[in-house]
Parts: structure tokens; sequence; C-alpha cells
């Protein structure tokens, strides 16, 4: 209805807010999740599917490769899957989720994410907000993990329901909300106040470090123990298919391995060791009970069963330099740090380093069988306490050390085993002191407390043995917030005028011997020297004695007669 006033005039319409359409945006997120998820199964149907056309005895069709491509996208998220074609004739669940698989998935979500919070922005609208985005693309990545569990349920190996979901959206949500994240320039948002300590910074700079070194350590002992067990190695990689195609699936398969065996290394040297089904378990300690241990070039190069060697024990140092790396990064570079805090941030180091362990041992284990392989890799919380008793014991002492060496006092005073007396103290305030007492009115005075007369206390002190000195006249000073200047001008020497000279020959014996004397030539101007320079001086050459055998030496020449009096002469 359009209003009118009295006179019966419309009043104008008043504009309408923009309508935000942010439904295209959002579509195109959960499309984006949708292909991010695809992508992922296409790239696992491809390569299985190869390996079945080059295998020369397939045992069931491509669809069978396509089913068993689904499962294994599943595995890669945590689902477990289970394969019923046993022995035995029990279902037997395979839970083992090779790590480096885990990267597929992630990177494709984090980048839809990433591509998702952009789209907007290129187009020159309104970008959605960060939650729209992560709702949409986990929305379409759920939606095709969801049909692949249903394909996956009429294959070889299908996945269980619950675990997977329980552990495909979980892998989901993380991904995708680092991918937002990342775009949005890694906010931190509102933290309690207490978060936004160093301390806290400086905890998961540390913890990250000793989680690093504790892997390090694990990949250093693994590849050690493969060139240890060679011969073992290739004997288990040869028997196990005779075709290349094959081979070239073990190999893909331990490549897939080798960060979980990174893991497993290092809870081996953290002490705990891993489990390598119900009654066997592997430590520096020994390696007790009977193993079951199938094929594979990897389990080839377990450490021989029976108790530990030293060779075994010296493991040991892994977990040590994690907790002295945890220590090291603990240090605050400031004197105002106490020594408590500095033990608490190690602490709180060593506290991140062991949640971060325990959750890579739980990522890395997992069942392999339903009896004897029920339980396989490490116990999530015995490596996780392991790495807080290690990096505890070793961090919070070190921490305080570096500490207290890097804010130690420099030497006595000066003449108390000083050489120089100038690092005598460390103290600020007496080395400024020093510093004016030396140069003088060249360094103003940046004392908060302005006095008459200019400098500080400490730099008015007479020396021993100095005679005393008048008070100096005020001077005009100008004072601001934590600044003085004196704004006394510097008197300026005058210079003696210097006639202008030229160059004549002088009545000399010598040639080229010259008398200055007045000139009218012009002379480039030249600087103010610092000396003055001697006027009436007569410069004559040197001539070698006369001697002979009848007449001694040449007498000395007499002066010159016109030689102004008081004139210096140059032999």
């Amino acid at each position: 209805m359009t209003q009118v006033t009295e006179r019966g005039t419309s009043l104008p319409t008043p504009p309408r807010a923009p309508v935000r359409r942010r439904s295209p945006a959002a579509a195109a997120c959960v499309v984006g999740g949708a292909v991010a998820a695809v992508l992922g199964l296409g790239f696992l149907a491809v390569l299985v599917v190869v390996l079945w056309i080059s295998s020369p005895y397939p045992d069931s069709g491509p669809g069978g490769a396509l089913h068993l491509a689904a499962g294994l996208w599943l595995l890669a998220h945590g689902t477990e899957l289970v394969r019923y074609e046993t022995l035995s004739g029990v279902p037997a669940p395979v839970g083992l989720t090779p790590l480096l698989l885990v990267a597929l998935p992630a990177l494709l979500i984090r980048r839809a994410a990433r591509l998702g919070s952009a789209a907007q922005e290129d187009r020159g609208a309104e970008p959605l907000p960060a939650g729209v985005v992560f709702s949409a693309v986990l929305c379409g990545y759920l939606g095709v993990g969801a049909l692949a569990v249903v394909y996956a349920a009429s294959g070889p190996m299908p996945a269980d329901p619950l675990s997977a979901a329980r552990h495909l959206p979980v892998v989901a949500a993380l991904a995708a909300a680092g991918g937002v994240w990342e775009y949005r320039g890694r906010p931190l948002g509102q933290l309690p106040g207490r978060l936004t300590r160093p301390r806290y910074a400086l905890a998961l700079r540390a913890g990250a470090g000793g989680v690093l070194v504790l892997l390090g350590g694990g990949a250093l002992l693994v590849g050690a123990s493969l060139a240890w067990h060679g011969p073992e190695v290739q004997g288990s990689f040869a028997a196990l298919t005779g075709v290349w195609s094959g081979r070239f699936a073990v190999l893909l398969l331990a490549l897939a391995l080798i960060p979980n065996a990174v893991v497993w290394g290092a809870s081996y040297a953290l002490g705990p060791g891993f489990a390598l089904g119900t009654g066997a378990a592997a430590t520096p300690l020994g390696f007790d009970g009977s193993a079951a241990l199938p094929g594979f070039p990897l389990l080839a190069a377990l450490p021989a069963e029976g108790p530990g060697t030293p060779l075994t024990w010296a493991v040991g140092a892994v977990p040590v330099a994690a907790g002295l790396a945890v220590g090291w990064f603990a240090v605050r570079r400031a004197r105002d740090v106490s020594y408590g805090e500095t033990a608490l941030t190690a602490a709180l180091g060593a506290l991140v380093c062991a949640l971060a362990t325990a959750a890579l041992a739980a990522a890395s284990a997992g069942p392999l069988g339903s009896r004897e392989l029920a339980a396989f890799g490490p116990v999530w919380w015995q490596a996780g306490g392991a790495a807080l008793g290690w990096t505890l014991v070793l961090a919070v002492p070190l921490a305080v050390t570096v500490h207290a060496w890097r804010n130690r006092p420099a030497k006595g005073p000066a003449g108390e085993g000083s050489e120089d007396g100038w690092h005598d103290s460390g103290v600020r305030e007496v080395r400024w002191a020093a510093l004016r007492r030396a140069a003088g009115t060249l360094i103003p005075d940046f004392s908060g407390t302005p006095e008459e007369g200019g400098g500080s206390p400490a730099a008015r002190v007479p020396e021993e043995g100095a005679r005393p000195v008048s008070a100096p006249p005020k001077r005009p000073v100008l004072v601001m917030p934590g600044l003085k200047l004196d704004l006394t001008p510097i008197p300026i020497p005058a210079l003696p005028a210097e006639p202008a000279a030229a160059m004549t020959p002088a009545s000399g014996p010598g040639p080229g011997a010259l008398v200055a004397a007045g000139s009218a030539l012009a002379a480039p101007p030249s600087p103010t020297p610092l000396v003055p320079p001697v006027t009436g001086a007569r410069v004559l050459t040197r001539r070698k004695p006369e001697t002979g055998p009848e007449t001694g030496p040449a007498p000395r020449p007499e002066a010159d007669p016109g030689q102004p009096e008081g004139a210096a002469r140059i032999d």
C-alpha cells in the first residue's frame, strides 16, 4: 500500500535492504564436499581395478574390486571392516588403519572447505560464515560416505555400520574445520584470559618438539631394524607372491603402513612397546610370548625372541632426547620470568607431548583378527603415560637450569675479578651511567626524573682524586616523559685568520725549493683544519754535508736576513 501525505502526494518508498542469497553458495559447498568424497573413492577404485586387471588369478569380477575399493576408502577413515571368508568360519574384524591412507581424505576435505570459503569472495559477494561452509561441506561428504557404507555391505569386506558412524564424521569434521580455520587466517577467537598467556604457546611448541623427536627416533629404529634384518625382509617379500602385480600390491601396503611402524618404534623406545596379539609383546626388555604373525615384510624386522640386550636397551636414548627437547623449547628468553613459571611451562609441554603420543598410538593400533590378533599395536594409555613420565622428569630440571644459565649475572663488580668493569653487574642503569660519564654531554639523560644541571646522579659523582668542580650554571632543558634534552648551544672556537698564500721560487741552493709568501691566486675552498696552520715557515732543501780530508764538515747555512724573526726552519 502506497503512503500519501495530507496534500495527496505519495511518500518516497524507503530502499529495501539487500537480500542475502546464501542458498546457491551453500549448495556449491555441499557439492564440493561430495566431490571430495568421490575423488577419494575414485582414486582407490582406479588403483584396485588396475591391480585386479593385472592379476593372473582374479577371484571375482570388476564389481568385487569396486566393493573392495569402497571398503578401503572407509578403512582410511578408521572404520573397521569385517572379513567373513576365514579358515575358522568366524568373522574377523580388520581395524588396523594405514595412517598414510588417512592423508588422502583429509587433504581432499580440507581443499573443499578452502574452495567453499573462497568461492563467494572471488565473485565479489559477501563471504559465507565459517559455520555455514563447515556444515555444508560436511553434509556433502557424509552423504557420499553413507552411500559408500551401503555399497560396501555387499562386498567381500563390508564395513561395520557402528564403526563407520563413529569414525567417518570425526575425520571429516576435523579436516573440514582445519580447512575453514586456515582460510580465515587461523584465528583463535575470544579465548579466556588465562589461555592467552605465553606459557601455553610455549607449551604447545615444546610438546610438538618432543613428539617430533619421538617420531624421528621411531623412524630411525624402523630403518635400522629393516637394514639389520634385510635377508628376512626380502625373503618374506618374495614368499607372499611370485607375480609382479602381487608384489606391487604388497609394496603399496607396506608403504601405507610405514607411519604405523614409526609410531610403534616410538612406543618401543618409550618402554611399553607394542602388542603382537593377545599373548606376545615386544619391549626393550625382551620379546615375550609366542606371536602368531602373518608373513609380512615389516613384521620380519621385529627383534628376536628372548630377553633384551644392551643393543635394545640403548633405545632409551630416544625418550631422553625427547625430554631434553621439551625442556629446551619451554624456556622463555626474558628476565622477568620466574623459575616457577618456567617449570610450569615445561610440565605443560610434557603433558602436550603425552597426549599427542597417546592419540598417535591409538590411531596406529587395531585388531587384525578375533583371537590371537585381536590386540595389535601399542596400547594408547601405556604409551602416553610413558611419554609423560620421561618428558616430565627430564624437561622440568633442564628448563629451570637453562633459564638460570641464560639469566645468570656477569662476573663480580669492577675491581673484584672483572677485567674491564663494564660487564660487572648486568644492570642496565649502571652501564648507562658509566656511558654518560665517559661521553660527557654527547649522550642525553633519559632518566624519568629530570634534574637541574642534567645527567643522572650516578653520572655526576666525581672520581677519586679529582678536583671538586663547581656546580654548572643552569641551562635550558626540554623535558618530556622519559626524555630530557639539553638545549644549550655548544660554542665553536674561532680559528685565526689565515692570509692568502702563493708559492714562489725560494732563494735556496736546491732546485724546487719553495718559500711561502703572500699571493693573490685563487684557491678552491678547503675544509676547516683541526689545527691552525703555521704561517711564515721557510722550507729549505736538505743538502749533503761537504766533507774532505782537509776540510771539516760544511758549516750550517746561516739564517736568511730577510726571513721573519721567529720563523721556523726545517732542514
